[in-house]
């Protein structure tokens, strides 16, 4: 048995997050990854453009560490939602590219201090804004996952392509049929289940 490392367990359920997150963007052109498929403009690129911010922010700012690039959508002037969507000049490359920048230098952090180092959260209520790196990670994990299941309906609305990462699906093995059946008959139970 291995020794129990929880900074390289928390680490790699990051990078886990990541992947999958970019992995939907593959195959899809410049508008597919940029539609807004939802009342509230919930995009594959926005999402990771977001990411990006919260980790250049929460292992940047909040460490002492800043990060290199300006990130002007996240400044307290910016836009409301501006890191949400991506403008027409800003490629899929240049989003992309940005986010392995930030990973880059989140992971950096991550290796330079211990999951007790303390730092501060300057946009979080002053009665919690002291914090650790380890619940950073949490949070981040959580924040990433949560973002990265948005992207797995919205990349799904889009194509139809499933899964959770490349290489695993996670999913069944039915054909298209089978997933036409599965969701006709969960469409029937919701139906008997709304007049009962």
């Amino acid at each position: 048995m291995t020794a129990w490392e929880p900074k390289n367990d928390l680490h790699r359920y990051l990078q886990a997050a990541r992947d999958a997150l970019l992995w939907k963007l593959d195959g899809l052109s410049e508008y597919e990854i940029r539609r807004p498929l939802t009342p509230t403009g919930t995009n594959l690129l926005g999402l990771v453009k977001h990411l990006a911010g919260v980790e250049a922010g929460y292992f940047g700012e909040t460490f002492g560490r800043p990060f290199g690039e300006p990130l002007p959508w996240i400044a307290d002037d910016a836009e409301d939602n501006a890191d949400m969507w991506a403008t027409a000049d800003e490629s899929r490359d240049d989003i992309a590219g940005l986010y392995r920048r930030v990973w880059q230098h989140a992971d950096t952090t991550i290796a330079a201090l211990a999951l007790d180092a303390t730092g501060r959260v300057r946009w979080w209520p002053d009665e919690r804004s002291e914090v650790t790196l380890h619940q950073i990670l949490v949070h981040v994990i959580a924040e990433t996952n949560r973002h990265a299941g948005h992207a797995d309906i919205v990349r799904e609305l889009i194509d139809g392509e499933a899964g959770m990462r490349d290489g695993n699906l996670n999913l069944p093995s039915g054909d298209q049929k089978w997933w036409e059946d599965y969701r006709n008959r969960l469409e029937q139970t919701a139906r008997e289940a709304g007049r009962g």
